[in-house]
């Protein structure tokens, strides 16, 4: 009995550790199930996740590529535009050149018809001359050499005058072409040779950090620079110039805008064609500022008040303009108060004189972008501003020799005179200028019949006075031209200078 029972311990014994045993493996395989279930879903996402970045990437590549692509086809559609502007300017000099073949042809066609009429003209004069010499010298019995003797002083005097009419004829036939003429010739000398003092006033030096700069400045392909000309509207010229590129333009606000962005761009370090649009813009603004801000205070300066608030930004134009060095604004404040001063001496209007005098020039700010001279052009502008009669008057015609009636054109004229002459106010010594005016009256002097003469206007213009008994009016236009001739080849001076022959006769007689 206690043999059985000690077996059936031990059978149940081995049955709990079977079964014991059955549940710690069911438990294991579940936690192994589970754990392989964990790693599955951790692949899953992990998985998930780097498809989901592959994309991101993909769209990313695709975008860059896109704009890529878009920025290369706005460069070949300015290049096509720039291209096209210039077909159009060639086609345009193409139909001006035909224009001139066939009026040089025209006036070769004159030309050869009026020299068959003086040919003609010749050979009926030498018939009627051989006519009248056997006349009179087989009706008054003269000599050969007598008769030629009476029959040229006879002829003399009319030949003068003919001479004389002819010269004048010629004279107004090339008046009407010369300026057409003179602007051809003066455009082909511009572009084939600049003088140093026309380089000074067209281009500017933007010194650089280091010479890696230009690289920059270039760009991939010379994209930065091509962007850089076509916002600005100036050209770069890049060269062997260690640390400096140069910026040429004719306009001097255009260029004034051009430098100060390149200078910010090299400070700022970032050159791309976004930032220099975004540049260029920001110093566009900042420049009108500051135009319209020196056009207010050259007028607060001179006391001229109610102009224009364009007329003000056309003055502040000026300070980026010279002539021959000087700077005109400053030159047309100073007009303004040596009109001032004048006006108050011969009982002028102060005021009104002061506002002539500032506005006299402002034609110059927009002269290189219209077609006129600045007299004429400053004058509409300030006529469509508003501006009175006297200060229109003063504007158009004080260049000239104005008849009508006005002497604010002369006070003005008077004034811009003195402030361009006085010394140091341009480029010429004192010493230079007193030689020069002393130069023209003495060639003035040395023509026979010339009483006096008189360098005036700054040696803008020799006034002559001839003695009457041996100066007619016929010589007196002969006598101006040989003058002039005679200082175009003996003096150099700016500008041009005025010619101009007086006569009188005076009648005298005493009551007795």
């Amino acid at each position: 009995m206690d043999a059985f029972h000690a077996v059936a311990a031990v059978a149940g014994l081995a049955v709990g550790f079977a079964v014991a045993y059955m549940l710690v493996a069911q438990s294991k395989k579940s936690k192994a199930s589970i754990e392989a279930a964990r790693i599955i879903a951790e692949a899953t996402a992990s998985a998930e996740k780097n498809i989901s970045q592959s994309r991101s990437d993909a769209a990313k590549v695709k975008d860059d590529a896109e704009k890529q692509i878009r920025e290369e086809r706005n460069e070949l559609r300015q290049y096509e535009n720039r291209l096209t502007k210039k077909e159009d300017v060639i086609d345009k000099r193409a139909d001006d050149l035909q224009r001139r073949e066939q009026s040089v042809d025209g006036r070769s066609k004159n030309v050869d018809r009026k020299e068959n009429e003086i040919s003609v003209k010749e050979r009926e004069v030498t018939k009627i001359i051989e006519e009248e010499k056997s006349t009179l010298h087989r009706i008054a019995g003269l000599t050969k050499e007598d008769a030629v003797k009476l029959l040229l002083d006879k002829l003399e005097p009319e030949l003068e005058k003919e001479k004389a009419d002819l010269i004048r004829k010629r004279l107004a036939t090339a008046q009407e072409n010369a300026e057409s003429e003179a602007r051809r010739v003066i455009s082909m000398a511009i572009q084939r040779f600049a003088a140093s003092h026309t380089a000074d006033s067209v281009v500017t030096v933007v010194d650089l950090p280091s010479d890696d700069m230009k690289g920059r400045i270039i760009g991939r392909e010379g994209r930065n620079i091509r962007s850089f000309e076509v916002i600005t509207g100036v050209d770069v010229i890049i060269d062997d110039t260690p640390e400096a590129v140069i910026l040429s333009a004719f306009d001097p606000v255009r260029r004034e805008i051009a430098r100060l962005s390149l200078e910010r761009l090299v400070a700022d370090g970032r050159i791309h064609p976004a930032r220099i649009e975004e540049v260029v813009a920001k110093v566009r603004e900042e420049v009108e500022r500051k135009i319209l801000e020196l056009g207010e205070m050259a007028c607060l300066e001179v006391g001229a008040h109610g102009v224009h608030a364009e007329l003000q930004r056309l003055m502040g134009r000026l300070h980026y303009r010279t002539s021959y060095g000087q700077n005109i604004l400053r030159h047309s404040v100073e007009v303004a108060h040596l009109c001032g001063m004048m006006a108050v001496e011969i009982g002028m209007d102060q005021a009104m004189a002061k506002r002539c005098g500032l506005l006299h020039d402002i034609g110059k700010s927009i002269d290189h972008d219209q077609e006129g001279t600045h007299p004429a052009l400053g004058m509409e502008v300030a006529a469509r501003h508003g501006e009175p009669q006297p200060v229109l008057e003063a504007i158009g015609y004080h260049h000239d020799d104005y008849a009508g009636g006005s002497l604010w054109p002369v006070l003005v004229s008077a004034a811009d005179a003195i402030s361009g002459a006085r010394p140091g106010a341009r480029r010429e010594s004192i010493e230079a200028y007193i030689k020069r005016l002393e130069s023209l009256e003495r060639i003035a002097n040395s023509f026979q019949g010339v009483e006096k003469s008189y360098a005036i206007q700054a040696g803008r213009e020799v006034r002559i006075m001839v003695e009457h008994h041996r100066i007619d009016d016929a010589k007196a236009q002969g006598l101006a031209g040989e003058i002039a001739r005679r200082i175009e080849k003996e003096l150099q001076y700016p500008g041009q200078i005025r010619v101009t022959v007086i006569r009188e006769t005076r009648a005298v007689d005493y009551a007795k």
